[in-house]
């Protein structure tokens, strides 16, 4: 028998991989300042063997942040790109329409709504379509003397047409024909614009940009429709500043030219090719009437071509999506645009839009056709004017020649 040791512990037998444990009571003298706060299932700190990152119940391991997708599941949720996509586009279309409508605002309190159509007496019957009366007027408001004199405009008081034209939009074409401010008319009974006092008709024939002087808009449009026949349901009319404002603030206007140009009254000096004209260039080149072999004739022919090319710059997308150059470009139209009480928005852009066709190939421009002239005046060929009015009242394809 093993001799035993008074005072000394049996040795307990070897264990491996476990610890021995001290008796209940005792004193383990390998965990020497260690203590024990007496309360049971005390957790020491130390590994029971279990292996982090492991799967076993009441285990930390399984979903650690160094894991697989299960950390987004158990913890911060994956995030849900069709919502946010979602939020973002109806975010982006509201912002859209806010701007939108906050643009139609205050596009619509600038526009001068100056003529009163109402005021035309016996007006001719309507027909297909839409007919606008767009003017061009010499009109100096807001210039100082310096642009006077860069403008070639001159320092005459009061205004007078400078250009007037027909466009007539329809599902057939659209059509813009040109009337020569020589053109040889006769004014008819009118009620004063400012006097309300009615003039007979005397059977007086002058130049048609004499109505205009006599008695302004509702007098022009009296007799344009007096000696057509063809009912004007809105007019449009923009002075020398604010055509040469447009020009500059679209960024210039390609124009080709075919013949030399020069006048020394309206500045005209082009050599014949493609010119980027800006605003002072551009309103020397339609209002150049000396030197051009056709006359008034000829000179309608390039602001009709301008004004068509104008509006097909200012309609780009580079304009109209753009507001950098958008609203210098809407400012400087709108500023001096004077266009009828019933005038709205959308009846100017359909304008432009049919001006912008015209350029594109969709429809037709011509002036008025003439038969001859009277005492300087150009004379309208009646039996052509009859069929084309007629052609336009019934939205008809235009045949009808110079």
């Amino acid at each position: 028998m093993r001799h035993v040791q008074r005072g000394q512990a049996p040795q307990a037998a070897p264990s491996y991989g476990v610890p021995s444990q001290p008796a209940y009571g005792g004193h383990d003298d390998r965990y020497e300042g260690g203590y024990d706060d007496g309360r049971a299932g005390y957790d020491s700190g130390y590994s029971d063997g279990q292996v982090y990152g492991g799967t076993s119940r009441g285990g930390r391991g399984g979903a650690g942040r160094g894991g697989d997708d299960g950390y987004y599941a158990a913890g911060r949720p994956a995030p849900d790109w069709k919502r946010r996509i979602k939020i973002g586009l109806i975010t982006l279309v509201a912002v859209m329409l806010v701007w939108s409508v906050a643009t139609y605002f205050w596009a619509d309190s600038k526009l001068k709504r100056e003529v009163d159509l109402s005021k035309v007496i016996e007006r001719p019957g309507g027909g297909e379509g839409t007919n606008y009366l767009i003017v061009g007027s010499d009109s100096r408001e807001g210039l100082s003397a310096e642009d006077k004199k860069r403008l070639h405009t001159g320092s005459a008081e009061g205004k007078r047409t400078d250009s007037m034209m027909i466009l007539h939009v329809g599902d057939n074409g659209n059509t813009m024909i040109s009337l020569p401010r020589d053109s040889d008319v006769e004014i008819p009974s009118f009620v004063g614009s400012e006097s309300g006092k009615t003039f007979p008709n005397t059977g007086r024939r002058v130049k048609l940009n004499a109505a205009y002087a006599e008695d302004g808009p509702e007098l022009l449009v009296r007799t344009v429709e007096h000696n057509t026949g063809l009912k004007i349901d809105h007019y449009a009319e923009i002075g020398f500043g604010g055509f040469a404002k447009i020009v500059d603030a679209v960024g210039g206007v390609e124009i080709k030219v075919d013949k030399p140009m020069k006048d020394k009254k309206s500045g005209a000096d082009f050599e014949p090719g493609t010119h980027e004209m800006n605003g002072e260039q551009a309103l020397a080149f339609v209002r150049q009437r000396y030197g051009l072999a056709g006359g008034d004739l000829d000179r309608t022919k390039n602001q009709q071509k301008f004004l068509a090319a104008l509006a097909n710059e200012a309609a780009t997308p580079t304009t109209v999506l753009n507001p950098f150059k958008l609203y210098p470009t809407m400012g400087a139209g709108l500023d001096t645009l004077i266009v009828d009480k019933d005038m709205s928005l959308f009846d100017l852009a359909e304008m432009f839009w049919a001006m912008k066709g015209i350029t594109g190939g969709d429809g037709k421009s011509m002036n008025m056709p003439i038969s001859g002239s009277r005492g300087g005046n150009l004379v309208w060929d009646k039996a052509k004017v009859q069929q084309l009015v007629q052609q336009l009242k019934n939205d008809e394809k235009v045949t009808v020649t110079e």
